[in-house]
């Protein structure tokens, strides 16, 4: 990122103001899908998974449940599309899975806009097979980013991804982030990989 502090300063300023925003205003809304969730699938509600963060930094990040805990004679889950519910299907295509990531931004451990976190699994795989893949651990991971407004979520190519996540992070400003925010709201939120 070429700007300066202050301009940083103003970063994390609006990601506090903006998720503790949207945490209110959105409170309705993770009420009736933490219910949902609850109903259908049992306690607990939240999913917390590992990533790593800005400078490699591991966090839990929380997201709602959208899968069972079913598992095979043997005690081992079962595969991860078995276990996806109808309804968690339709929590992850509206992203509505990604709610709780806000109290992970409030914290610190994300941004509302940056490079979406992986998980250390596929981090190990591709710092060997992508060049400057480490480059996005430079910055606070996001909610959303310059390659999920331009089409690139969920199963998609990685490449693409990662081209995405340099050019933001080699032309980030403030400007850039508020760009992105709206190009989210307008069409960035319907994941059809999910």
């Amino acid at each position: 990122m070429r700007q300066g502090i202050y301009a940083r300063s103003i970063k994390r300023k609006l990601d506090i103001l903006l998720s503790g925003t949207a945490l209110v205003v959105l409170s309705p809304v993770m009420a009736v899908t933490a219910w949902k969730v609850r109903k259908k699938l049992g306690s607990p509600v939240l999913f917390t998974q590992l990533r790593p963060g800005k400078g490699e930094k591991i966090f839990k990040m929380y997201k709602f449940r959208t899968m069972t805990d079913e598992r095979d004679a043997r005690g081992n889950l079962l595969p991860d599309e078995q276990r996806l519910t109808e309804f968690g299907k339709f929590l992850r295509e509206s992203s509505l899975d990604e709610l709780p990531e806000l109290l992970n931004i409030l914290k610190g451990d994300m941004s509302l806009v940056g490079p979406r976190p992986e998980r250390p699994f596929f981090v190990e795989k591709f710092r060997e097979e992508i060049p400057r893949y480490m480059v996005k651990h430079q910055v606070r991971p996001g909610l959303t980013g310059w390659a999920q407004v331009n089409g690139y979520r969920g199963d998609t190519s990685i490449r693409k991804r990662i081209e995405c996540d340099l050019y933001y992070i080699e032309n980030w400003t403030v400007g850039l982030d508020i760009k992105i925010m709206f190009m989210t709201i307008f069409k960035g939120f319907i994941n059809k990989n999910a």
